[in-house]
């Protein structure tokens, strides 16, 4: 066939398609061809915020998300109406972002290489022993995904811009002495109330639903009663903890492992010191001299504690005598290492040493020879390590060997199973939430339900559910969500008809009580056909009370009560349930303790408004457009 294709490739008719293709490119142009279509999902006063940057930020904030509220956020990510608004949010953030960046740089905000350099010093995550290390620094900034150390710094830098913007907004609010006060009268503010419950079950045995209502209810809310689309999976998996299993450790392996990491196994020698400083500052002369007089008065025989006590620079060693505690060899500065590990006996003490602090005595005080724990001391341990590392090592190339012949036979999961000699499993029935483990992980349930998986049928990539556990998919059988039949939810449209139906009688007989107690009507008999009565509570502060959150609350809406005006209004109550409240007394408590962060709350609050509202005259003096349909490319 290739032969074929090649013969007639050089015929006559070939050709005059070939002049057409150039042709065509001559006319148009190339660019015509390589134009890409503008992705972008939002543009900011002529700036592109591009799907990469969305892609970006979607994935952070999903996964953010799905550490915080787990299985909880899963099932609402199953819903798609709220992965709209979550995208949307999302794209929100990016705009809101870019026009702080916009206004920084319009109000010429700069954050110094200095002051970046600085901040990143102080970063807890980049420091060993409480100081600053430059390859954990790397190391970090790479597992974050900068792996250059300016991108890093650029990241840095546009957030301490942003946050200094805010600051400058969120510094011109403050709160008044008058507006704290009324805050905490408001808050101390405590209510005497009556108020009856009016249970909407008690309606129900009297209430009707027709086979219509059931019906018409049923093809206006099908979206409800749905069946989840479910999933059955062939799969295989690589787990270090059956590798680990099938590990031989010999002696030999044991012995190699202590002799290549032997470092670890050795503690260096250390020693204990204590110092004397005097610092250099302007006048070095007269610094050498006085550190020189101190080392006389030693010779002479005074205490070294309590010279250091009442002399040394270093206050904080000098407290304790002077005392620097265990070091090792190259922990201190270079001439002041050099001088301590040249004592050898506990007591002595070195000539002056000359350092970029200053001048030090250095006094030995204790002594840690280096040891090395033999090899019989860390046996057990050694058998755990490499039979763990030597399994870490197969995992990752049966991983590899797997994904690669999954991949070369997409149809099947045998010929991957076979060469890293496990068996091909098949799970229950699967939904996109609630499963059992490994299924409950999002990227093994991304992989299920993905067009690969689920529409071509085909091997899923290789999937690392963590560390120590990777699998590859396929789909064994597949059921679509469907809506159930109408007879199989009959009896719950009817129950939800039903109860609906009697909560609208409560809060018709709620509002009817209302109604009389606003027009000075007594409401006995009519409380007593509803099988309720009016309870009477004192004192009901508006946060903490025993009683329905929503009757508080709306009680506390209400206005003061007078002597010629009822304050009475219905609610309804968590349970479902409809009440009558009604306010008798307002009480304002002037013996409640006052808040002392009560004035700083108040103005972290009107500052938080404040930058909300810069931020809206930002979007309503920007011009901004949005992408009509946002989508994350890289979707769990």
């Amino acid at each position: 066939m290739l032969e074929n294709i090649r013969e007639n490739s050089q015929g006559l008719v070939a050709k005059i398609i070939l002049g057409f293709i150039i042709l065509t490119f001559a006319v148009a142009g190339i660019g015509s061809y390589t134009n890409s279509v503008d992705t972008s999902v939002a543009e900011v006063n002529g700036v592109k915020i591009s799907q990469a940057e969305f892609d970006k930020a979607y994935q952070n904030q999903r996964n953010s998300m799905a550490q915080q509220y787990g299985e909880m956020f899963e099932t609402l990510a199953a819903d798609e109406n709220y992965m709209a608004n979550f995208r949307n949010g999302v794209v929100d953030n990016l705009i809101t972002s870019e026009l702080l960046d916009q206004a920084s740089d319009q109000l010429a905000i700069r954050v110094s290489d200095e002051t970046i350099k600085e901040y990143i010093r102080e970063i807890p995550a980049f420091q060993v022993d409480g100081k600053f290390d430059n390859n954990t620094y790397l190391a970090r900034i790479n597992q974050m995904g900068y792996y250059q150390s300016s991108d890093f710094r650029d990241a840095i830098r546009v957030d301490m811009t942003r946050r200094q913007l805010a600051l400058a907004v969120e510094a011109t609010e403050f709160s008044l002495p008058y507006q704290v006060e009324q805050l905490q009268s408001l808050q101390s503010q405590k209510r005497d109330l009556k108020y009856a419950t009016i249970s909407a079950k008690q309606f129900e045995s009297v209430i009707e639903v027709s086979e219509t209502e059931i019906s018409d209810y049923y093809q206006a809310n099908q979206i409800n009663f749905q069946n989840e689309e479910k999933i059955k999976l062939d799969y295989i998996t690589i787990d270090v903890n059956e590798i680990a299993k099938t590990i031989e450790v010999t002696e030999q392996d044991l012995e190699n492992y202590y002799n290549d990491h032997i470092a670890n196994y050795r503690q260096t020698e250390q020693r204990r010191v204590s110092h004397i400083l005097i610092e250099a500052s302007e006048d070095k002369a007269a610094a050498k001299a006085q550190i020189e007089e101190i080392k006389a008065r030693l010779d002479a025989g005074e205490d070294f504690a309590t010279l250091a006590q009442e002399l040394s620079a270093d206050v904080f060693s000098g407290e304790n005598g002077g005392d620097l505690e265990w070091i090792e060899p190259g922990a201190m500065d270079e001439a002041f290492d050099e001088a301590a590990f040249a004592l050898t006996n506990v007591g002595d003490v070195s000539d002056v040493v000359e350092t970029e602090f200053g001048f030090h005595l250095i006094k030995l005080t204790d002594y840690k020879a280096e040891q090395t724990k033999p090899l019989a001391d860390v046996i057990d341990e050694l058998r755990v390590t490499v039979s763990t590392e030597q399994a870490q090592n197969k995992y990752f190339e049966l991983q590899q060997q797997a994904g690669q012949l999954s991949f070369e036979v997409p149809d099947s999961l045998d010929d991957a199973a076979h060469a890293i000699g496990v068996e091909v499993k098949t799970s229950d029935w699967l939904t996109r939430n609630g499963n059992n483990a490994p299924f409950d992980n999002f990227k093994v349930l991304d992989a299920a339900f993905s067009d690969l998986v689920k529409q071509e049928q085909l091997n899923s990539d290789i999937i690392e559910v963590s560390d120590s556990l990777a699998m590859v998919v396929r789909l064994n059988e597949y059921q679509p969500a469907n809506v159930k039949a109408l007879a199989e939810v009959t009896d719950e449209i009817k129950a939800l008809l039903v109860a609906e139906k009697a909560q609208q009688q409560a809060q018709d007989a709620a509002q009817e009580l209302v109604a009389a107690l606003q027009a000075g009507e007594t409401v006995e008999a009519k409380l007593t056909e509803l099988n309720a009565t009016f309870e009477e509570k004192a004192d009901v502060a508006r946060y903490g009370s025993q009683l329905d959150a929503n009757l508080v609350r709306e009680a506390f809406k209400l206005p003061h009560p007078a002597a010629d005006n009822t304050v009475v209004s219905s609610v309804a109550m968590l349970n479902g349930d409809l009440a009558v409240v009604e306010v008798t007394a307002v009480k304002n408590d002037e013996t409640a303790e006052k808040s002392p962060r009560l004035a700083q709350q108040l103005t972290q609050q009107v500052a938080q408004i404040a930058f909300r509202g810069y931020v809206e005259a930002l979007k309503a003096d920007a011009e901004i457009k949005r992408s009509s349909s946002i989508q994350a490319t890289n979707q769990y």
